[in-house]
């Protein structure tokens, strides 16, 4: 195993859908063999949003089932939930007392959020950043595998690193830098033809691993589509093309083949098209939903696997935070 440390987090917002699988989730599957991962679900982070009392141990086990349904091994990785940790809270403390108002008002995360929701500017939207720095580095993290909108975040949790180590003269934290899955990384496309598929695009244009058959099927026959080719070998408008990258990821080489050649001959009906990624999409996902069910009715078996996360990470969050205590000047 390599000595990198990997650090991710997903927030309990809701069900985790394709485009989570495979954007990240089915490369973390892979990563548990080759470095020491630490996954968590960011229930904290929720916060901004005002969660009621009764959904946020509901909305971090319904992740924490997904993430095992997806392979997330919890004898192969640490998975635990960010508030059975407590170190990292007083890290994010630390960070925060670093950390300058003008810097974190620039964080185009936080702009974005100013401008949607200008009743709850809070300041655990302002101090975000800090929060994910502490996520990322009380487990002294090498590697992140973000998205392009967290790129500005995980260049900031530089930022509070270099700070620490320059202002305490010490070498505590490393400098994480993004994991890259190379070829191996796709972008699922949403339903409506504009955008990846996420909760953004809504859910009418997203397929979430836990959607029945029914649902699946509606949501795709109801995609956007155009009238077809009207000349051989004819581009593909970017509606269509999401069809196919959609049928790329779970249908056989010679279905996506026949497709393509009946849209270069002019011969596609896009109802025979959607039909067909239907089905596919069905039996792809059937597997999940399987797993899903399964772990849902297992509470004791989700508490020893929470239990388990919570001990593991705490062992790594605790000697990280008597590091940082000691170099600050506090005594343990």
């Amino acid at each position: 195993m390599s000595k990198d440390i990997v650090c991710s987090g997903i927030r309990p917002t809701g069900n985790l859908h394709l485009g989570n699988y495979f954007g990240a989730l089915k490369n973390f599957v892979r990563l548990q063999d080759e470095y020491d991962c630490y996954f968590f679900i960011a229930d904290y982070h929720s916060l901004t949003t005002h969660p009621t009392p009764g959904s946020i141990y509901d909305d971090a086990r319904r992740i924490l089932v997904q993430y095992l349904a997806c392979g997330l091994d919890p004898e192969r990785s640490t998975i635990y939930l960010q508030s059975d940790l407590p170190e990292t809270v007083e890290l994010y403390l630390f960070f925060n007392m670093n950390a300058y108002l003008g810097e974190l008002e620039r964080v185009t995360s936080f702009k974005d959020k100013v401008r949607q929701n200008p009743n709850n500017v809070n300041a655990g939207l302002l101090t975000y950043p800090t929060l994910m720095a502490a996520d990322i580095l009380i487990h002294k993290a090498t590697k992140v595998p973000v998205g392009k909108d967290q790129e500005q975040h995980l260049e900031m949790t530089r930022t509070f690193a270099q700070r620490f180590n320059s202002m305490y003269h010490a070498e505590c934290f490393p400098l994480p830098q993004a994991f890259n899955f190379g070829n191996d990384l796709v972008k699922i496309p949403a339903l409506n033809g504009a955008g990846k598929m996420g909760k953004s695009e809504g859910e009418a244009s997203t397929i979430f691993l836990t959607d029945e058959p029914s649902v699946i099927r509606k949501k795709i026959m109801k995609a956007k589509t155009d009238l077809g080719p009207t000349e051989p070998n004819q581009r593909k408008p970017e509606e269509i093309e999401n069809l196919f990258t959609l049928l790329k990821v779970v249908s056989t080489p010679d279905t996506v083949e026949h497709f393509d050649t009946l849209y270069n001959n002019c011969q596609i009906r896009s109802g025979d098209l959607k039909k067909q990624l239907a089905e596919d999409m069905v039996n792809f996902t059937e597997p999940f939903r399987q797993r899903i069910a399964e772990l849902s009715a297992d509470e004791a078996r989700l508490r020893r696997i929470m239990d388990l996360g919570r001990e593991k990470a705490h062992e790594s969050a605790r000697r990280t935070i008597d590091e940082v205590r000691h170099i600050i000047g506090y005594r343990n």
